[in-house]
């Protein structure tokens, strides 16, 4: 009986879904993959979605996370052509991978301001720049993940705040 109530809602939702698709991903082929890609997911994991659940939330949350990874995805695999004819270019040194004393100067800066900071918000900024999520950050400090949310958005406020003079450049 669950089975058929799943599908059953699952179908009753597709035209949301590609409309949803469509907001991410602003073309309509390739909303139409998204949605295929969405509804393959909730059906592959039918097993794990909860009967108490929200599950209008718990699909459009598979789409999102779809979409980011996807995003991510072609993101990492970006390539680029050189199409000019001075092939003896390709292997010279590229001057802006190295670093200049304006850039150090500027991190210098920026991890002195960060280091002003109060622990309580320099340790969630920190982890927040080396990559981690804000739930991530807040089971490790044992403190709500609003409250990381607002430390970090404080943090990067501030730094704008001290730096300011940098972006005048």
């Amino acid at each position: 009986m669950l089975y058929n109530k799943f599908r059953q809602q699952l179908l009753g939702m597709q035209d949301h879904l590609y409309n949803f698709a469509f907001v991410l991903t602003s073309n309509r082929d390739d909303a139409s993959d998204l949605l295929q890609d969405t509804t393959l997911k909730a059906l592959d994991n039918e097993d794990k979605y909860q009967d108490n659940t929200n599950f209008r939330g718990w699909v459009f949350t598979i789409m999102r996370n779809i979409f980011i990874n996807n995003y991510r995805r072609s993101m990492r695999s970006c390539v680029s052509l050189d199409n000019s004819e001075d092939s003896y270019q390709l292997n010279a040194p590229d001057e802006r991978t190295y670093p200049s004393p304006e850039n150090s100067y500027t991190v210098i800066e920026v991890q002195r301001a960060i280091d002003s900071f109060p622990m309580g918000y320099r340790i969630p900024f920190s982890m927040s720049l080396a990559g981690y999520h804000y739930n991530e950050i807040a089971k490790r400090m044992n403190l709500p993940v609003g409250t990381i949310k607002s430390r970090i958005f404080y943090a990067r406020h501030k730094i704008q705040e001290m730096l300011r003079d940098y972006a005048l450049r």
